[in-house]
C-alpha cells in the first residue's frame, strides 16, 4: 500500500497552535451548506472511511477528513498533548480552519467520537453554533468502564492490566513508529480485538498499515485519556441535536452497553446496533453507517430521508430490558 493514499481529491494541511500539522482530505461543493467532518479512531486514520464514502456516493454536502495528531501522515504530538482534550481543541481548529461558514455534521469513531464529545465540552458555544447533527460509531463516553474485551472477568483484568503496562512503555518511546516486519505478527491479535463475523483481507492489511503509521507515543499516550473519560453529562447538555449511534454487538473494545448509554444521555439518538459486528463498522457494516449519516443530514437539513432501494435495513433498537418488556 503506497505511502500516500488520497481518499478525498484535495489534500490540505491544517497548522495548530502548537505547531504541529494534520494532513487533511477536502472533497465536494465548497459552497455546500453542509459539511460532514469524519474522526477516525486510536492508531487509525482517515483512509478507514473509504467505504463509507463509496456508500455515500454523490452527496450536496462537503466532505472533510483529517489524520488526528500523531496519526497517519499528521506531525507526531508532544507526550504532554497526547489527550483527548487536546484532541477536541484540535477539532475546534479544524472547524475554523476548513469549514468556516456552515453547519457541520461531526461522524466519529471510536476516539473520533470521544474527540467530539470533548470538543462539545471544552467549547460548548462554538458547538452550539455550528454542529446540526452527530454520528457516533463504535465509541464510548465512559471511558474503558465497559471494556472487558469479551473475556471472563479475571482474563479482562490480565488483559487491561498488560495493555496499560504496554501503553505506558510505548508512550516513552517518541516519534518511532512500529516496525513493518512486526505488523503481520500483530495480524491475528488485531482481527480477533477490532472485528465481529466479518473481515475482508483488505480491511485488515489497511488496518495493520494505519497502525504502521502512527507514532508509538501516540499509540501509548493516548490511552491513559481514552480510559478515564467520562462525558454522559456534557451529551445530556446538547439538547435535540439529530444523532445516530452505532455499534456492533461482537465489539470487544465498546460493547452494545457503551452505544445505549450514550443514546440514554443524548436525545433524539437513533440507535442502531448490527448483528455480528466487531469494533470497525466503517469496514464493515459500511451501508450501516453511511444510511446512518445520509439520516442525519436529511434530518440537519429539515427533510425527510429516503432509504436507498435494496439496501439492508439497519436493526435500530432500544434499550434491550424495554424490547423484552414489549
Amino acid at each position: 500500500m503506497s505511502q500516500r493514499h488520497t481518499l478525498l481529491p484535495t489534500d490540505t494541511e491544517v497548522e495548530l497552535p502548537d505547531g504541529v500539522r494534520l494532513h487533511a482530505e477536502v472533497g465536494g461543493d465548497p459552497d455546500a451548506p453542509l459539511t460532514v467532518v469524519l474522526l477516525h479512531g486510536w492508531t487509525l486514520d482517515v483512509r478507514c472511511w473509504h467505504r463509507v464514502l463509496a456508500e455515500m456516493g454523490e452527496t450536496e454536502a462537503r466532505i472533510v477528513a483529517y489524520d488526528a495528531r500523531g496519526h497517519g501522515l499528521s506531525d507526531a504530538t508532544p507526550l504532554d498533548c497526547a489527550t483527548l482534550g487536546q484532541l477536541g481543541d484540535d477539532l475546534r481548529t479544524v472547524l475554523d480552519e476548513l469549514a468556516p461558514t456552515g453547519r457541520v455534521i461531526l461522524a466519529g469513531h471510536s476516539m473520533g467520537g470521544m474527540t467530539i464529545m470533548e470538543y462539545a465540552h471544552r467549547h460548548p458555544e462554538h458547538f452550539a453554533s455550528r454542529i446540526a447533527g452527530l454520528v457516533l460509531v463504535s465509541t464510548s463516553a465512559e471511558g474503558t468502564s465497559r471494556t472487558h474485551y469479551g473475556l471472563p472477568s479475571p482474563l479482562a483484568t490480565l488483559f487491561r492490566l498488560a495493555e496499560t503496562t504496554g501503553a505506558g512503555v510505548l508512550a516513552r518511546c517518541g516519534t518511532w513508529r512500529p516496525h513493518r516486519a512486526v505488523l503481520p505478527v500483530l495480524g491475528p491479535a488485531i482481527r480477533w480485538l477490532l472485528y465481529g463475523d466479518r473481515c475482508a483481507g483488505s480491511d485488515l492489511r489497511l488496518t495493520l498499515s494505519s497502525v504502521g503509521r502512527c507514532s508509538l507515543r501516540a499509540i501509548g499516550g493516548f490511552r491513559t485519556s481514552i480510559g478515564t473519560q467520562q462525558r454522559l453529562d456534557t451529551l445530556s447538555t446538547l439538547g435535540d441535536v439529530p444523532a445516530a449511534v452505532l455499534a456492533g454487538d461482537d465489539d470487544r473494545l465498546t460493547p452494545p452497553a457503551c452505544a445505549e448509554a450514550i443514546a440514554d444521555a443524548l436525545p433524539g439518538t437513533e440507535l442502531t446496533l448490527c448483528p455480528g459486528g466487531g469494533h470497525m463498522l466503517m469496514l464493515e457494516r459500511p451501508a450501516e453507517v453511511a444510511g446512518a449519516l445520509a439520516a442525519v443530514t436529511h434530518r440537519a437539513a429539515g427533510s425527510t430521508p429516503l432509504r436507498a432501494p435494496g439496501r439492508r435495513r439497519t436493526r435500530r433498537t432500544t434499550r434491550p430490558d424495554a424490547a423484552r418488556a414489549a
